[in-house]
Parts: structure tokens; C-alpha cells; sequence
């Protein structure tokens, strides 16, 4: 079998491009039961985020050309093909198979280590096997990509740090607060950033988020997604008096926090702590803030070394689970010879007994044998043809039965630390 997996991604597209190639679920599943003829493409799935599109199918080795053409064409169709061109990658075989584990791990992702991506590979998988064009290959394909992306999530650090202002601002809260769990976080502004903010916050288990805002109907709205609730701006003060956190993002020109408020604020708290996140530019939280008693205060600054640090970490961890990805490529492809065993004993099979054939012919007029005895002698080349034939298949066979036990093996706890070691060492 050959695999191809084609598509464009935030890398090689911009969102203009890669919002034409979209597909929707309904059209997903139609176009590709299109695309898979049985014969040329044997099977396929899309993957379809907002961050990339690609395509990945199984060929007959035999039609890889005309396979590689029909699906580069199914992502072009109605996409402007002189943009598309430009922006297409194609990946073949392995590095089909590691283009696919990176992704799933989070290693290809415009943030390397985001959760997201994996449940949309799965989705995409799910897709195809509703939609019957799943078959084996891709079955044990996308199982040995979310293999992957456990191991790279569970033996690397990739997706422990926080590598954005939002959500450095929830690590800090979680440092210095030791957990959300229980606390009120009042959040001021709605905007983009402040948005994300208050997805952390409530995502990292805070029990309580307040939202003020000057336009009150954004504050409510705001509010509802997340479970929270919604405060009248000119309520700011009444509402930090029950902050654990507060969080800030406006576009105001000037200090919204100011130091008469949060001293006002700290003593109705009867001076438990409250720290200040100010992602806003300009600053809206006065700086003055931070020389009250147990108030402290971060501005963006603060929270990009963090961020800056936490990259650096990530991708000391992203060579780690370089590895991992390369490790399980290799493996996967011990599984691939084994499914391609079938279409090679055939071949192996009719060649011998084509050779068998051929020499028959070769001496038939020698022989001068009747029709019924050439049909006999050359049943008998078949057969002892079949018969050398059935140990080097046995031999076959029982390689690609111990690659199979191999792949169902647990990976040992320690696996890991042995296959970088020596790399390490090197390092």
C-alpha cells in the first residue's frame, strides 16, 4: 500500500486561502466517498481545522501517480488551483506517517503542545469510518497516531507550560494563589485577550468568575459562556473587595485600578492577599497598586519572561518528543510491510509458478507430450513450484507476526529514557 497525505496549513496558507478549502462534516463525508474509488484511492479522511486542511489516503501502489493526482485535484476543486499550488505540500509514505503523528501530538501547531488538535484528528478518523472509508491501513494508522500523541503528552513536557500572555497569566494566578480551585476571579474588559483569560481562569477551576466591563451587554455575554456573572463597571470597586485575582485587559488610555481603589477594596478584604494581572497597553492598573500591603501586581512585561521561559522549555521538551514521534514511525512501519504481506506472497506465488510456466513452454515441443499429459505435467510444475514456494512464505509470515507482537507490546516505563540517552549524552 502507499499513503499520501496532502493539505496546506497556517505554515504554507494564509486564512484567505485556507477558508475556501474548508469542508464542512455533511460535505466531508460526500466528497470523500467520492474520492475513495476502491481502486486507485482505497481509502481516505480529512482533516479539516482552522489551522489546516489535509487529506490522508491509502493508494494502489501500482496507480501511485493517478492516486496523488485525484487527491491533490479533490482539494483543489474550487479553490483557485494557482493559489493552491503554491501553498500545497504532499507527504508520502513515512513521512506521511510522521507528518500525521506530529500533528496529532501538537508538534506541527501554531502553538506547540495545545490540546486541541488531537480531538480534531480524532473527529476527522471518526468521520471516515462513519462515512466507510476507513479500512485497515488507516484503522492501524490513526490508532498509532493517538498512541503517539499519549506518549508525547504523558513522557514530555510540551504541554505544561503556559506559551501565551492569557494563559501565563492563569500559571502565575495558580503560583502564587497555589490553586483557582475555590477562588473568585474578577475579571476587567472583554475583549480578544480578556476572552481567553477568562477561559483559562474557569478551565483551571475558579470557582467564582466576575466580569466587568464599560458596555454592560458585552459583560453579560461574556459571562454566560464562561458561567459567570456580569458587574456594572461603575461596581468595580464592590466587586474587587471579593477578588482573589483580578485580571485586567482594556482599551482605556489610563488607569482603571487606581491605588485608592484597591486600598478600599483590600481593607473590606481585611488585607487577605489579591494579585493584579494587567495585560492592558497602556498599563490600566496603577502601578501604586503593588505598594499596598499583600496586593500584588504583574503587568504584561512580567508575564512575557514568562512566556519567554516556558518556550525555551517547550522546546527542550519538543526534541524529546521528536523522538518519541521518530520511534513510533519506525514501528508503525514494521506494521505497514506486514499488512503489505498479503499482495507480496501472491506476487511472490505467481511469479514462481510463472517461471514454472515458462519453462514448460519452453520444452513442450521437445516433450511431444498429448493434450491430457501436458495438462498434468504442467499442473505438477504449479504444485512443486507452490511447495518451494511455502517455506519462504512461512519465513514471511512469521517476521511480520512478530513486528504485529511488537506493536501490541506495552512500552516499558523506562522505554523513553533509553532511546534518548544516548542523545542526551551527546548533547
Amino acid at each position: 500500500m502507499s499513503i499520501i497525505l496532502a493539505g496546506v496549513s497556517h505554515k504554507t496558507a494564509p486564512v484567505e486561502l485556507r477558508e475556501r478549502l474548508a469542508f464542512g462534516r455533511e460535505q466531508s463525508a460526500e466528497r470523500v466517498r467520492a474520492l475513495v474509488d476502491g481502486r486507485v484511492v482505497r481509502e481516505a479522511l480529512v482533516v479539516s481545522t482552522c489551522n489546516r486542511v489535509e487529506v490522508v489516503a491509502v493508494l494502489d501502489p501500482r496507480r501511485r501517480a493517478e492516486g496523488v493526482e485525484r487527491v491533490t485535484g479533490f482539494l483543489t476543486d474550487g479553490s483557485g488551483s494557482a493559489d493552491f499550488s503554491r501553498c500545497l505540500y504532499t507527504r508520502e509514505d513515512m513521512e506521511a506517517v510522521r507528518h500525521l503523528f506530529r500533528v496529532a501530538s501538537s508538534l506541527d501547531s501554531m502553538v506547540v503542545g495545545e490540546p486541541q488538535i488531537l480531538g480534531q484528528v480524532r473527529q476527522a478518523y471518526a468521520q471516515a469510518v462513519e462515512a466507510g472509508t476507513a479500512g485497515r491501513v488507516l484503522h492501524r494508522l490513526m490508532h498509532r497516531a493517538f498512541h503517539t500523541a499519549k506518549r508525547v503528552r504523558s513522557e514530555t513536557g510540551v504541554a505544561s507550560s503556559a506559551v501565551s500572555v492569557a494563559s501565563a497569566a492563569v500559571e502565575l494566578g495558580r503560583k502564587i494563589l497555589g490553586s483557582l480551585e475555590g477562588r473568585t476571579v474578577l475579571l476587567v474588559g472583554a475583549g480578544e485577550t480578556a476572552e481567553l483569560a477568562a477561559r483559562h481562569l474557569a478551565g483551571a477551576g475558579a470557582s467564582r468568575v466576575l466580569v466587568a466591563n464599560r458596555t454592560y451587554g458585552t459583560a453579560v455575554r461574556l459571562a454566560a459562556e464562561i458561567g459567570g456573572r456580569a458587574v456594572p463597571f461603575e461596581r468595580l470597586g464592590e466587586a474587587l473587595a471579593e477578588a482573589d485575582a483580578c485580571v485586567v485587559s482594556t482599551a482605556a488610555p489610563g488607569y482603571v485600578v487606581t491605588a485608592e481603589m484597591a486600598r478600599g477594596a483590600q481593607a473590606a478584604r481585611r488585607n487577605r492577599p489579591t494579585f493584579f494581572i494587567d495585560i492592558s497597553v497602556p498599563r490600566n492598573v496603577d502601578p501604586r497598586v503593588g505598594e499596598v500591603p499583600n496586593l500584588f501586581v504583574f503587568d504584561v512585561d512580567d508575564l512575557e519572561a514568562v512566556v519567554a521561559s516556558n518556550i525555551r522549555e517547550r522546546e527542550r521538551e519538543t526534541e524529546r518528543a521528536e523522538l518519541i514521534v521518530e520511534c513510533e514511525a519506525r514501528q508503525f512501519e514494521e506494521v505497514l510491510r506486514g499488512l503489505d504481506l498479503g499482495p507480496q506472497i501472491g506476487a511472490f506465488r505467481e511469479e514462481l509458478q510463472a517461471v514454472a510456466r515458462a519453462e514448460f513452454e519452453r520444452q513442450r515441443r521437445r516433450l511431444r507430450l498429448t493434450p491430457e499429459q501436458e495438462r498434468a505435467v504442467e499442473a505438477l510444475l504449479v504444485s512443486t513450484a507452490n511447495k518451494i514456494a511455502h517455506p519462504a512464505i512461512e519465513v514471511m509470515r512469521r517476521s511480520a507476526a512478530a513486528a504485529e507482537a511488537r506493536q501490541s507490546r506495552p512500552e516499558p516505563e523506562s522505554g523513553l529514557k533509553l532511546a534518548v540517552a544516548p542523545v542526551l549524552a551527546a548533547a
